[in-house]
């Protein structure tokens, strides 16, 4: 019972990852608007950038990892 919950928070496929981006994304813009109203200018375009630009990055790491864990373990 245990492995199974366990594998709920275990991303194994790039569609997993692409899903969790997505949903991160959605809420990094949804972070950035309201930047954008707090801070008018180029204050709020900036804070903006930085919401989306980390979820770019955290994307880039997750299919990273998934294809490092395929090339180093025999479980795929």
């Amino acid at each position: 019972m245990w492995r199974k919950f366990k594998r709920l928070f275990i991303i194994k496929t790039k569609f997993e990852a692409f899903l969790i981006t997505y949903a991160l994304a959605t809420g990094a813009v949804a972070r950035g608007q309201d930047y954008l109203t707090q801070y008018p200018g180029s204050g709020g375009k900036l804070l903006f950038l930085a919401c989306t630009g980390a979820v770019f990055m955290a994307g880039a790491k997750m299919i990273e990892a998934i294809d490092l864990h395929k090339v180093y373990s025999n479980d795929y």
